[in-house]
């Protein structure tokens, strides 16, 4: 349970230094893992970036101090890091659906997002389906893009990145190119080798040996122990479900912990829509010291 606990003291990090500029650097610190790693499992487990946490937070204590103090509404706006009180009331309307001068004579409804505790499950309700193997390392071949994690960038842009192969035939091509162990396409994260950025590189790709036609580019992936799992059902809801299993339920009962080489997500054929659909999520993994 080591790395749901360092999860935790890094949100409890960023409780206490609310009033402050919050370093995403010293954030990933506290939780002894790069900012990548910190700002995706955060994503995964609460489905908010670190950046929407914050502010939440921040609004959240803004509307109890204007219901509970006579603080002039100026100084309640640079308290939580607004320079203006137009920014502070766009931002305060868009979270309460009331403005501050609104909240102060108690004219409609507050909403409140409390301290995050992080709370896993080790029981899941439902299985989960996978097996571990030991590959070599191989090669893969595609496109990649380098995306910003901040503010959940990489979220908005991925999507759109799978949308423009699958437009201007890269994905066709890439399935062509496909003669390697792993028989379908690949989304590839690789995290920047400093531990602080909050930049990653994201690939579409397929395993192949052999000559690399013009346009494409390689990435060596390296000898690893995987764990494998299956995802049954329609994209993009099934595999984000798996996910959120993985971080709350499989990694807390198990002795392993990602190797922070990179993640595979593998699309086989078919229909992504359909209820059937079956894809794979592979995750090279490390023995978690005791």
């Amino acid at each position: 349970m080591g790395w749901v606990e360092s999860l935790q003291r890094a949100i409890d990090y960023m409780e206490e230094h609310l009033l402050e500029t919050i370093s995403m650097k010293k954030i990933a610190n506290q939780a002894n893992v790069s900012v990548f790693h910190f700002q995706r499992t955060f994503a995964i487990l609460t489905d908010i970036t670190v950046g929407e946490y914050i502010r939440r937070r921040r609004l959240t204590l803004a509307a109890q101090e204007l219901s509970h103090t006579n603080s002039k509404i100026i100084d309640i706006a640079l308290k939580y890091g607004y320079d203006t009180p137009e920014a502070f009331t766009k931002a305060f309307r868009r979270q309460h659906g009331i403005t501050p001068s609104q909240a102060r004579n108690y004219r409609g409804m507050l909403k409140s997002y409390n301290r995050l505790m992080i709370q896993v499950s080790l029981k899941g309700a439902d299985p989960m389906n996978y097996k571990i193997v030991e590959r070599e390392g191989f090669q893969v071949v595609g496109v990649k893009r380098e995306f910003s994690c901040v503010n959940g960038e990489n979220l908005i842009g991925i999507p759109k990145m799978w949308d423009d192969a699958n437009t201007e035939g890269t994905s066709d091509l890439l399935i062509q190119l496909n003669n390697g162990e792993i028989k379908g396409l690949l989304g590839v994260c690789v995290e920047n080798t400093d531990q602080q950025s909050t930049v990653i590189d994201y690939w579409i790709a397929a395993e192949s040996v052999g000559d690399v036609p013009e346009g494409f580019l390689t990435l060596e992936i390296p000898a690893s122990k995987w764990v494998v799992f299956e995802v049954h059902g329609a994209m993009p809801d099934a595999i984000q479900k798996v996910w959120k299993q993985i971080y709350s339920e499989w990694f807390p009962s198990n002795h392993y912990k990602p190797a922070g080489t990179p993640e595979l997500e593998v699309y086989f054929e078919g229909d992504p829509g359909s209820p059937n659909y079956y894809s794979e999520i592979w995750i090279p993994l490390m023995e978690e010291l005791k």
